[in-house]
């Protein structure tokens, strides 16, 4: 069964929803300048392939330490690991590097695919404690993110960070460890649904195949050690076939990690979990009988028989009719980063000069850490089955607003439409002036009122928030005229007084927005 290619309108609420379930919030900008195109169009533009980004720098030089190794501005992404104190702040380094990247973002998926992969195939550096295995496995997502999953699995499996997490590097022929072993199957490949039917013997098999991968430090990479390896035959279960893996010796044994992903990805499940995985990342968490046949199948069909490229997955999935089906809009609560970058890139915040990167940095650090404070700290998933919004039945991302978190969120929007973030004399805030000079008849209160709902919500509101929202503008009065003269008379001579009865009232109106329970929705 092939799934249906959706042919209805695709429109400025269309491009919105899809915009928002790919990037971390979507520009007005943005939006605009893809208006008119096909949904295949802009598909294709989101899964356009990109160079990678220079890699994160030393911000981190001050008065009470200098990192003798890596001058001020200049990557430390290869440097030696010398001390917990440089260690520590180029991890900090690298945070706040990864918040502008996704700040930056152009029109791509890349960024929100980096970050379903970090969930995905979670480590975390308070853990790895080393920025240059960090960097090197978020480097590694970023650049095959929608390339092949076959090939990205292996990457991952023999990726030092991983190694480190997970224990590999102390896994050795008279001790084999088993922890990457059980998760490569159980999390990264083939889940814990009622069809993936691996034995504990196959994870203990699989454990001992996996033995020998040190890590080289100076190198910044993992080394098979043949003396390590257990060069034995590796038997599995009647759900592999009862396939039997020959034990490999000399180099030739690091060749039985092809040999395990090879079984692995033979077993038709492989497509459907992570196809699972997507929807719920990217759609909804709550996949019925329905879905599961005639979406996830079909899905995991082309999967397959794209040798688990994942691009093809992906260009099904949002061009599907089913992704732009009414119940399938507005019914995500935005994860914390996605809740705090999206604010900064709708409202178009100006940051800093990129060539003034500590304060950059510094800034890009206050929205990782308001992330945090709403429980997703970016970089260090709580463990490594990721974030428990995206997999913890039956509340999924219900779990991300609670009598704690939800509060936090009000505080952060209604700090940035008023007095925003200041550091080094350097302000993050909205701008509200300067975003509603862009809609197209900003003296009307009737057409703010519409168009920045239709930008920051991807669902409709009742006529009477409409006529509330409204009221804010007029200061409480019955005429349109109170909002058309206030505006007017700004623009014709923006003074102190003029500018203030402006900015006043507009603070009010998008502080009510962003409060209410649809800001939360994607």
């Amino acid at each position: 069964m092939a799934i249906e290619i959706y042919s209805g309108n695709f429109g400025t609420k269309e491009l919105n929803h899809l915009l928002k379930r790919t990037l971390f919030g979507a520009k007005r900008s943005e939006v605009n300048s893809l208006v008119g195109q096909s949904v295949s169009q802009v598909v294709d533009l989101l899964l356009k392939d990109l160079p990678i980004p220079n890699p994160p720098i030393n911000n981190y030089n001050d008065t009470g330490y200098t990192d003798a190794n890596v001058p001020a501005g200049q990557t430390w992404v290869n440097a030696l690991y010398t001390d917990g104190t440089a260690n520590s702040r180029r991890v900090s380094s690298f945070k706040s590097w990864w918040v502008t990247q996704m700040l930056n973002q152009p029109v791509s998926l890349r960024e929100k695919m980096t970050l379903f992969w970090h969930n995905h195939f979670s480590t975390e550096a308070d853990t790895v404690d080393d920025a240059r295995y960090i960097y090197k496995h978020n480097n590694l997502l970023r650049s095959l993110a929608f390339g092949n999953f076959k090939t990205l699995t292996k990457q991952v499996t023999i990726d030092p960070a991983m190694i480190r997490y997970l224990n590999g590097y102390a896994s050795t022929k008279t001790a084999p460890d088993e922890n990457y072993a059980r998760e490569l199957q159980e999390l990264f490949t083939l889940g814990k649904g009622p069809d993936s039917k691996y034995t504990e013997a196959d994870v203990k098999a699989a454990a001992r195949l996996l033995t020998g991968y040190t890590l080289d430090g100076v190198n910044i990479t993992s080394v098979f050690n043949t003396s390590r390896h257990d060069i034995t035959d590796k038997q599995f279960s009647s759900f592999y076939g009862n396939k039997l893996i020959k034990g490999r010796t000399g180099t030739d044994g690091a060749k039985e990690v092809d040999d395990l992903l090879d079984m692995i990805f033979a077993q038709t499940e492989v497509s459907k979990y992570i196809c699972r995985r997507l929807y719920r990342f990217f759609v909804y968490y709550d996949i019925n009988v329905d879905i599961e046949s005639n979406v996830i199948t079909p899905l995991a069909e082309i999967f397959r028989n794209a040798n688990y490229e994942i691009k093809p997955v992906l260009k099904a999935l949002f061009t599907s009719s089913h992704f732009f089906l009414p119940q399938n809009r507005s019914c995500n609560i935005k994860g914390p980063v996605d809740f705090v970058v999206g604010l900064a890139r709708e409202f178009e915040i100006v940051f800093p000069d990129a060539s003034d990167y500590v304060n950059v940095y510094y800034m890009s650090d206050y929205l990782r850490s308001t992330a945090s404070n709403l429980q997703q700290n970016l970089g260090d998933p709580p463990n490594v089955s990721g974030w428990p919004a995206y997999y913890q039945a039956p509340q999924f991302y219900e779990l991300w607003v609670n009598s704690d978190t939800l509060p936090k969120r009000n505080v952060f929007t209604d700090r940035f439409i008023s007095s925003g973030y200041t550091r080094n004399s350097k302000k993050i805030v909205i701008d509200p002036i300067a975003y509603t000079s862009k809609f197209s008849k900003p003296e009307d209160p009737n057409i703010v009122v519409d168009e920045s709902l239709a930008h920051l919500y991807t669902i409709d509101v009742s006529a009477d928030v409409k006529k509330f929202l409204k009221s804010i503008l007029l200061s409480n009065q019955v005429n349109d005229a109170y909002w058309t003269t206030a505006w007017q008379d700004y623009k014709a001579a923006p003074t102190t007084a003029k500018t203030a009865i402006v900015q006043t009232r507009l603070q009010e109106f998008y502080k009510y927005i962003m409060n209410l329970e649809e800001y939360q929705l994607s």
